[in-house]
Parts: structure tokens; sequence; C-alpha cells
């Protein structure tokens, strides 16, 4: 018996226990095989594609990010320009009411200074009077101040004094 010739019990006795070993690998190992490389399948497959999905939806909160982003920004920026306008209207007002302050000061110092000038003029007048009277009673040597035709001596002389500054006002202009 050589290899080419082999015996027939053998043969028979390595087929049956050929199909033996393979019916009981068919029947028990090949089926947990077949389910351990479809769990990893579903796995890596199942894996991409919940990655997949993972991703679309930080896609989708990031543009929702970005878009509340934008709002916001441009909620900024409104707040900013509404808030320029109010500070140049406040500026604006109380510029104005400073202005007004300064011209009702004005007014009132102006309508001072001219109260203060007629009472500076109505006292100088009496002075110049009484000064130019007793003058010319020293020059005269009499007091003069008891004279008739007094009052409208003085009175004609600043007439012509006001005339004179008058016409001198009028030329200047």
């Amino acid at each position: 018996m050589g290899p080419l010739k082999p015996d027939t019990g053998e043969l028979v006795l390595g087929l049956i226990l050929f199909f033996l070993i393979f019916g009981v690998l068919g029947k028990f190992l090949l089926p947990r095989v077949e389910r351990n490389l479809a769990a990893r399948a579903d796995a890596i497959d199942g894996g991409l594609e919940r990655a997949e999905a993972v991703r679309a939806e930080a896609e989708q909160v990031y543009a929702e990010y970005q878009a509340e982003l934008s709002a916001a920004r441009h909620d900024a920026a409104a707040i900013r320009q509404q808030a320029a306008e109010q500070g140049a209207a406040l500026l604006a007002e109380v510029r104005a009411e400073g202005q007004r302050q300064r011209d009702s000061l004005v007014t009132a110092a102006q309508v001072q200074l001219a109260a203060d000038r007629v009472i500076a003029e109505a006292e100088l007048r009496a002075d110049v009077v009484a000064l130019a009277t007793e003058l010319a009673g020293r020059v005269v040597g009499e007091p003069l101040g008891g004279l008739p035709g007094y009052a409208a001596v003085v009175d004609r002389f600043f007439a012509e004094v006001e005339g004179f500054e008058a016409g001198t006002a009028d030329t200047r202009a």
C-alpha cells in the first residue's frame, strides 16, 4: 500500500471523521464565527453611521450657534448705535441748555449793567452839578446854588453833551 493506493478502511474512516468534524464545525463553530463577524461589521458600519449622525448634529448645532452669534452681534451693533444717538441727543440738549443759561446770564448782566450805568450816570450828574456849582461859586465869589435859572442851565448843558455824544456815535457807525 503506498500513498497512491490507500487502505479503503482508513479512507472511509478518514472521510467519516472529516465529514463529522466538518458537520460539527458547520453546525456550531461557523455560526458563532459568522455572528462575531456580523457583530464586528455592524460595530464598524454602525459606528461610522453613528459618527456621521453625531457629526451632522454637531454641524447643525454649530450653524445654530453661528446664527445666534450673528444675531447677538447685530443686536449689539444696534444697541451701540442707539446709545451713540442718545449720547449725541443728550449732548445737544446739554449744549442747548448751556447756551440758554449763558444767554440768560448775558441778558441779565446787560440789564444789570444798563441799570448800574443809569444809576452811576445819575449820581455822577448830581456830583458834577454840585462840583460845578461850587467851583463857579468860588470863581464868582458868591454861592450860586440858590439861583432861579440854575436847574435850567444844568439841564441845557447835559442835553448839549448828549447831543454831541449822539452825533459822534453816528459818525463812527
